[in-house]
Order: structure tokens, then sequence, then C-alpha cells
């Protein structure tokens, strides 16, 4: 698991609930140096380091060399509740030279090195306070382990013309047992291509970046990482800020991120069934989440987040050396708060605030705020046309008798908002909604020693901007994120059993977007999905062996070009990899959810 500050070097693995006279899953914490130690025999090591990685797109760059910087070179030991690794930045001559109405591809790119034993951790990078990568490391081997995330940053493109402050903050414990320390090197490159469409400033740049982003986190100094901290229901976490009277366009983009009690929220039990079997170290509220974002009290919009399983999730074995979904770049999520800006510009501070529905302790979240501004003007004007937002009442059937039982949790909400904006560009009316559907099936069988997790999340997300004469800019994105776990005991003697361990992973995106003032029409379709199959054999709180296989397959068709993987792995060894970008040869290549 990915720690926090209040999880006590855990490693969580989704292990079944048990009675009170069984191991429970929070009690058990294994890492892959566990398992190696006790079972060297069957998990062969070689000389040279394992590489872990991410299935993901390549990124899609300018064939040309790229400028780069090394923003930071670091070794984290010792550095959990400890202040961020802060750097100072300064824009390179090859960026302050080009031309800023034509903007290069910048790509972030963190590498990383780690022998010994360690848990995983959560990790995160700011620049001026704006977030621009969530991570989790990987768990290291006695042989070694390297592995790199490349990102593309840039949308975050406004923040590098400026001189600035970088913070990483890792949060790792070193000690005589877990020896592991991350070795970091942090680039940034720029790619300049002369063919890129320059930036006109008679249109307004819907297909643009932001020309101004606004962190919505923590401030400096801090002895943690700069998102906020939610620990309950009740919390809300927010900040003040002023918007600048001339923005015609505004994004909130929110990460978050689970840990501790509510590593594993889509398994949780409600609370009555925990009650009445007095299971009190188990985590509970049910699982249904989500992540409430709030503009000076009111509701503005709501996150069903995917379901991330960090590195050392569940089966730690699963997860080597193909790493779970989003584990190596946590995703963000967009809301358009353009509706909103009538409200905003009035020169007052307003308060932006976060909140976890049903939270235990702790999640971690923060916002950047991205807004375009009308460079011919000091000052634009707008109003809300309408705002709808009811409030979520999830449905439940609950149906248990002793440690066995079902439980159905059903969830939907539609949130809706209009506005207008007045600039330079004229009049132009905002409309975003989104729909969320959310369903979770749990079932606990064998005295509670088995259980059953079937949970999908649906959502939609449109914009759709216009003025009196035509469309400017509209966007609709389709995410469905399919999930079944299963973990179940077997072969159980004594304090001496099996633990039996079934996930199917999924993220399917479809995405369409388009507009007049030469933004053309776009289009993309991403199918990720993962299937895993584990055992650990376990004798006391000792791993004595365990097996770990996981396959992947992905599948991309966009207007900007295809990209299809096919991956599997069996205890560290890559045992097929085949991949392919031309899109006339996988066009009737076929991915599956198996659960």
């Amino acid at each position: 698991m990915a720690t926090s500050i209040s999880s006590f070097l855990l490693l969580l693995s989704l292990l079944p609930l048990f009675s009170s006279s069984t191991p429970h899953l929070h009690k058990l914490k294994f890492t892959t140096s566990q398992l190696l130690a006790s079972n060297s025999n069957s998990i062969p090591l070689s000389d040279s380091p394992t590489t872990y990685f991410e299935v993901t797109k390549p990124i899609s760059l300018p064939q040309t060399s790229p400028c780069s910087v090394l923003l930071l070179q670091h070794d984290f030991g010792y550095t959990y509740s400890k202040p961020p690794v802060t750097t100072q930045y300064t824009p390179p001559s090859c960026l302050t030279t080009h031309n800023p109405f034509n903007p290069p591809r910048i790509v972030l790119e963190w590498t990383a090195t780690c022998k010994g034993r360690q848990f995983d951790r959560i990790l995160g990078i700011w620049f001026a306070g704006v977030e621009i990568l969530r991570s989790c490391t990987a768990e290291p081997r006695p042989n070694g382990i390297v592995w790199s995330v490349r990102k593309d940053i840039s949308k975050y493109s406004s923040l590098f013309y400026n001189n600035s402050t970088l913070a990483v903050y890792l949060g790792n414990l070193v000690d005589s047992t877990y020896t592991g320390i991350y070795h970091v090197n942090l680039s940034v490159h720029f790619y300049f291509d002369s063919n890129r469409s320059n930036k006109n400033l008679k249109l307004p740049a819907f297909g643009s970046s932001a020309d101004l982003i606004l962190p919505v986190s923590r401030n400096l100094p801090l002895n943690d990482g700069l998102w906020f901290l939610i620990q309950n229901s009740a919390d809300i976490q927010s900040k003040d800020l002023v918007i600048p009277s001339n923005s015609y366009r505004a994004v909130l983009e929110v990460y978050g991120s689970f840990h501790s009690d509510d590593e594993f929220w889509y398994t949780n039990p409600p609370n009555d069934y925990i009650s009445e079997n007095n299971l009190t170290d188990t985590p509970g509220n049910g699982a249904f989440r989500e992540v409430t974002v709030s503009l000076d009290g009111d509701l503005v919009g709501a996150i069903w987040p995917f379901t991330v399983i960090y590195t050392g999730g569940i089966n730690p074995l699963l997860w080597r050396p193909i790493t779970g979904i989003g584990s190596f770049n946590l995703p963000s999520y967009n809301l358009e708060i353009t509706p909103f800006l009538g409200k905003l510009l009035d020169g007052n501070p307003h308060k932006f605030g976060f909140g976890v529905t049903n939270a235990l302790d702790v999640w971690f979240v923060d916002a950047n705020l991205h807004l375009w501004l009308d460079q011919k003007s000091l000052k634009t004007k707008g109003g809300l046309i309408s705002h709808k937002a009811p409030e979520v009442k999830p449905g439940m059937n609950s149906n248990f008798k002793g440690l066995d039982g079902k439980f159905k949790i059903n969830a939907n909400r539609r949130i809706s908002s209009s506005g207008w904006v007045k600039s330079s560009y004229g009049k132009i009316t905002t409309h975003f909604s989104q729909e969320l559907h959310y369903k979770n099936f749990m079932k606990f069988s064998n005295n509670g020693t088995a259980q059953l997790v079937r949970q999908t999340i649906q959502s939609t997300y449109t914009t759709y901007a216009k003025n009196p004469k035509s469309v400017v800019y509209t966007e609709e994105i389709h995410q469905t994120f399919p999930l079944y776990v299963y973990t179940g005991l077997s072969d159980k003697i004594n304090d001496s059993y099996s633990l039996v361990t079934n996930v199917s992973l999924g993220f399917d995106q479809k995405k369409f977007n388009g507009g007049t003032f030469g933004l053309g029409f776009g289009s993309e379709s991403l199918t990720n999905l993962q299937n895993a199959q584990g055992e650990m054999k376990v004798k006391g709180n000792l791993v004595t062996g365990g097996l770990g296989k996981t396959q992947e397959v992905y599948k991309y068709e966009g207007t900007d070009g295809c990209y299809f993987r096919n991956v599997s792995s069996s205890n560290y060894t890559i045992l097929f990899d085949k991949s392919e970008d031309s899109c006339a040869k996988m066009k009737n290549w076929v991915v599956e959810f198996i659960q």
C-alpha cells in the first residue's frame, strides 16, 4: 500500500475480513522482500535490477531533440513527516527565447532505483504549489529495481516561464529492517515544433493550455505533502483564492488518493455488519465514496474516483513487474467551473472546499485552478444562469447472518450548471454537466473468510460553450471503471493457510471534442484491462510462498493515432509482450473484461 501519515509502515494486502479468531485484513502486512526471503527458491533473482513499468501509450512528440533540464537529484531515505525536498527552478534559455505563442511539448520524467526491503510510498510533485504528478513508488528487491514515469505536462506550460519552487514529497522510513532508499532523478524535457499552430489572441483559446494556474493546496513550509488531509466524512478542507478580473474560462483539476483505513474503501462493509460481528478493527462506512468540490459552501462538482491499486496492494506479487493501472501516474479529474465566473470576478476571496462522502482516515486531495485570461481586456463579467446539484442518496440492500452475507449499493448523481461570460471575444455561454452511476455488490462466505466484490463506476462529463452565432467548444468524456476482487482462504490447518486472490481492473474512456476557430474535431477511445491471479501461503504472520500472475491488454484509438499492447507476467518474469501502433493492424483486436 502507499503509506500516509497515520499508516505506520503498513502494506495492506487485500485479505478477506476475518472473525476475531483469524488474521485480519489490516493486521497482515507483507512486502515483496518478505516473500523473497521466505521463498527464495521459487522466485529467482538475477544480478541486474528488475525494471517495473505501467502500461501506457507512448507520448507523441515532435521529431526534434529536446531541451532537457535536471530538476532534482535526491536520495529519499528517512523523509517521513519531514518537509518536502525543494529546489529553485529558473527557466532555461531555450524556453525564454522561444516564441511564447508556439508553446513546446513538455514531458516530466521521474526515474528511480531502490535496493533492499521497503514498503511502497505515495509521492507528489508540486511546481509553484501546483501539483503536476501524483504517483506511487515500487517495492524493491534485494538485487534492486528501477522504474520511470514519463508524463505529458504541456497543460502546465505557463508555470515554466517563471522562476519557481519545485517541491517533492515522498515519505519514506528507513531502519535496520526496512533498508530501501529511493534514489531519484527528476527531469523536464521541452520539445519544440515550428509546425504547431500559433495561439491567436483574436480567438478564445479553448484548445490551448491555460494562461494561469493557481494552486488549491496547502502552503509551504510543511512536514508533509502539499495535499489536504481528509480524515472523516465531516472533514472539509478549503483554501481561499482571488481570481483575476479578466478571466473568461475556469477549469478545476482535482487530484485525490486514498490510504490507510480507506485504501480499499470499495471492500468496506456497512457499519451494522461490523458492529453485530464485533469486528473492532475492520474499516467500515460501506463501499461508496465520492470527492465533493464546493465553492463558497455550494457543491459545484463531484468525483467518483478510479480504484487505483498501489504497487503493494492486495497480493504484492500481482504487480511485479507490471504495476496496477494508474499506480505510477494517478489520474486527475477536470470540472468546468466557467459558469460560476460571474461570482468569482468580484475581486474578493472565494473558498474552494473538498470533502469525501463516508470517508475514513485518510484521503489526500488538492486541486489546480486553470484560468484563461482575456489579454485585450482588464475586466470580464458574467452571470450564473442555472445550477442544479441535488443530494446523492445511495440505496443499500443488506442481508447477512453472522459473518456471511450479501450487500448491494446503488447510487446516481447529476450535477449541471450554465453561465455566461462577456469578454473581448463576445458573450459566450457555457454549460457543464456530470452524470454519475455507481454499483457495488459484496459477498462474504465461508464464515467471513472469503470476500467477493463486483463494482462499476460510470461517469459522463459534458462541456458545451457557444456564442450567439455558433458553437465555440464542445467536449464529452465517458468513463467506465469496472472492478472485480475475490479473496479467500484455503488449506487452513492451525495457523497455516493459503490466501487466493483474483483481481480484474479496468479503465475505459471515450472522449470527443471540437469547435470553431480552427479547433477541428478530435476523438479517442481507451480500453485498459488487467486480470491477475495470486496465491500466498502463510504460517502465522510469515509468508512461506507466493505466486502472482498478471495480464494486461491496452487498446487506444484516436484521431492522433493508435496503440495496442498485450503483456503478461508471472513472478517478475515477462511471459508475453506484443505491441502495435498501426491502426489498420489492430482494428479487429478485441479487449474483454473478465470476472
